[in-house]
């Protein structure tokens, strides 16, 4: 999975005053978890814009004064409720023994053919909660659509891999096509379409010859 890299120093005050300062600076007060004991920094707001203003998912890494280094991934964040300015972020130290749990973009892949016909696409699950060791984080779960006709759906037990495991039930439905009256007209015009071509008779030599006179 791809990385952001987060540039920030460590907080050596963590009490209301200095918090309120950090933030009229322009600065997000975060703390990482997982380690031996919570480690308390600071970063620019603005440093976060390409890890939270964003539909795809992302590790990060975090890069201190001093020059130590952590990975980590975002696991909470608050906002002013006015504002919508970054008020606090948590974050979870990975290990590369240490399976994690993240939220993963889903991606749609291919036409479906009862889009076409006009049935409505319902995208249910736009992300699906991943539990994998940190290498195995994929950037986004791709689905395919070429084959899915009207009435049918795509759930999370056709998703499943041995790389890492989808925190959803198996029945819990990512995508599917739905049926309007339009849609269904089409759908019953292809296949009567169909059954004449198939059914349909060679003229006799006869009725040949006769349409050649």
């Amino acid at each position: 999975m791809k990385s952001i890299t987060i540039k920030g120093s460590q907080r050596e005050s963590v009490g209301k005053v200095s918090t309120k300062a950090l933030r009229n600076a322009g600065k997000v007060p975060c703390v990482l978890y997982g380690g031996e004991k919570p480690m308390h920094f600071s970063a620019d707001e603005i440093a976060f814009k390409d890890l939270v203003y964003t539909p795809n998912a992302y590790t990060a890494v975090i890069e201190l004064e001093g020059g130590e280094t952590f990975k980590a991934v975002l696991q909470d964040i608050q906002f002013h409720p006015v504002t919508d300015k970054i008020l606090h972020i948590d974050f979870y130290q990975l290990f590369k023994d240490k399976p994690v749990t993240m939220e993963i973009p889903v991606r749609l892949e291919g036409n479906s053919p009862g889009v076409r016909n006009g049935g409505r696409l319902l995208f249910r699950k736009r992300k699906l909660s991943v539990k994998a060791l940190p290498d195995l984080l994929p950037d986004e779960i791709t689905v395919d659509i070429s084959k899915l006709r009207i009435g049918g759906k795509v759930a999370v037990e056709t998703l499943r891999t041995d790389d890492f495991t989808i925190v959803h039930p198996d029945n819990i439905t990512v995508v599917q096509v739905k049926a309007s009256r339009n849609a269904i007209a089409d759908e019953e015009e292809e296949e009567e379409e169909g059954a004449t071509i198939e059914g349909a008779e060679a003229p006799s030599a006869d009725a040949a010859a006769s349409a050649e006179s």
